[in-house]
């Protein structure tokens, strides 16, 4: 679900996403039922299906990204709870194999993206993330963000490895907010990092410094690629951080960067990344959805939702793929030739990529509320968030910031606290009152839920593939150094 490249060669747009809204979501009251809710428990047991030994299979062994992108489809959907822990403990006992090249001999190395995805991982898994396999993934996210002394650096969270180009993105950086929001606290200057990477006119680049826009804050030219799954994933971490950690400047960057995304949405309510996946794909259309219902654009994430609907595997309209119910095609294309050959081997990849990040425009749960509580009954009494749907459909969330973060990270008193407003539709009910209990807390904190884009710089597209294949490959044929790549595969016919 995220994207998370080493190679400059590999950016444009990643497909996957998944996910973050801090502020307004706990959209969905108790008392609105989620017309989508079963679509998304149908996607969400498919893919638990896909399931080996607690990893989707991927290129060599299982593919952790997406074990990942899977555990946050689980956690939105709340229908497959044995599921989803049988994947947290699989990640949690092969968090190096991810995260890091020692197994190729680099010591102490570190993958900026895939690090803050396993941080992410353990928050919505409801795990305590200071000891998730036995690892402090919380410290270990806060050591890979920049200091001051970094410059124009400073607040990146960066690869800690050698003779490889950092792969740091911004997957990556709105994974590592997410998760660091959620467990305790974010520096503001990670949070800066990530509002630099926001052009005037709303959309947020992927890489910072290239792709048309080569200066430390990104500028609109006319050359610069501004990628909607990326805007997405930002709108969420920028949500996230407002309510958890008040934030300086966060709420006013999500709420342009949603106002962006909606201005990029197709007539047929559809979505496309940017450069190979530009075209209309179920993986950006379910991410912009989630992160548009975040922030309360309920008629826009509707139209989102609809469009990941009609692309949907379901009894009425199975064909030859009639064992794959609940399953969502990447595209068009994809749903008709399931329909007519059902999904052999060779191409289950690209729908274990497509469905759990599709599923996050039906589910009605941001990336930032992923591994919470549901919403309690009206009436009832919640501990830390509140949630206020009125009659005019605007939508308040207030959410108290976590205990202090660790040693190096620094909180802003400042309060930024977003109030989106939330048209008529299956986000807003007359006049309800929602009180949420967040997760237990953990050091202070909310448990944390780290999903750093690793390797695939955070698109629930091939986030995660293993990275010693491709670091084999780069020493073979460069000779020199290591470039670790741990997944952002586009996907055409494979959207990661």
């Amino acid at each position: 679900m995220f994207r998370f490249t080493v190679a400059p060669a590999c950016a444009v747009a990643v497909c996957g996403a998944v996910l973050v809204a801090v502020a307004p979501v706990l959209s969905a009251s108790a008392d609105v039922a989620n017309p989508h809710a079963e679509a998304a428990a149908a996607a969400a047991k498919w893919q638990a299906g896909e399931l080996v030994a607690g990893g989707i299979p991927g290129f060599a062994g299982s593919d952790w990204g997406l074990t990942i992108d899977t555990m946050m489809a689980l956690a939105a959907t709340r229908s497959e709870p044995t599921a989803l822990g049988a994947a947290a403990d699989a990640v949690a006992a092969n968090v190096r194999r991810y995260n890091s090249a020692e197994e190729w001999g680099l010591p102490g190395s570190r993958i900026a993206g895939a690090t803050a995805k396993v941080l992410f991982a353990a928050v919505v898994a409801d795990r305590d993330p200071t000891r998730f396999g036995g690892l402090d993934m919380r410290a270990e996210t806060l050591d890979l963000i920049a200091g001051a002394d970094a410059g124009e650096d400073a607040g990146r969270i960066r690869d800690k490895l050698t003779g490889s180009p950092d792969s740091g993105n911004t997957f990556g950086q709105s994974l590592a907010v997410l998760g660091l929001a959620r467990s305790g606290g974010v520096p503001q200057s990670a949070v800066d990092f990530l509002i630099a990477q926001q052009c005037p006119s709303g959309g947020f680049r992927l890489y910072p410094g290239r792709l048309g826009s080569t200066g430390a804050t990104c500028q609109d030219t006319p050359t610069t690629v501004l990628d909607p799954d990326s805007t997405g994933m930002a709108v969420q971490a920028l949500l996230s951080a407002a309510a958890e950690s008040h934030s300086v400047g966060a709420a006013s960057a999500a709420r342009k960067g949603a106002d962006w995304l909606k201005s990029r949405q197709r007539e047929d309510g559809s979505f496309g990344g940017s450069g190979p996946t530009a075209a209309s794909n179920s993986n950006s259309t379910g991410l912009a959805g989630q992160a548009l219902h975040a922030a309360g654009y309920a008629v826009e994430s509707d139209r989102a939702a609809a469009w990941v609907l009609g692309h949907q595997i379901t009894k009425d309209n199975a064909g030859a793929a009639d064992k794959e119910i609940g399953s969502i095609a990447y595209n068009a294309e994809s749903l008709a030739s399931a329909r007519a050959d059902g999904i052999p081997e060779f191409q289950r990849d690209q729908w274990r990529r497509a469905t759990p990040q599709a599923l996050l425009a039906l589910a009605d749960v941001p990336l930032g509320d992923l591994g919470k509580a549901p919403p309690r009954p009206t009436g009832t009494t919640g501990t830390s968030s509140t949630a206020t749907a009125t009659t005019s459909a605007t939508t308040t969330h207030t959410a108290s910031a976590g205990a202090s973060a660790t040693s190096s990270a620094t909180r802003s008193a400042a309060t930024n606290s977003p109030s989106p407003t939330t048209s008529a539709g299956r986000t807003a009910s007359a006049s309800a009152t929602t009180t949420a209990t967040p997760p237990a807390s953990v050091s202070g904190g909310h448990t944390g839920t780290g999903s750093g884009s690793g390797s695939g710089g955070g698109r629930l597209a091939r986030t995660g593939a293993r990275i010693g294949g491709p670091i084999l490959l780069a020493v073979g044929l460069v000779g020199a150094g290591i470039a670790v790549r741990a997944g952002a595969r586009r996907r055409n016919g494979e959207h990661t």
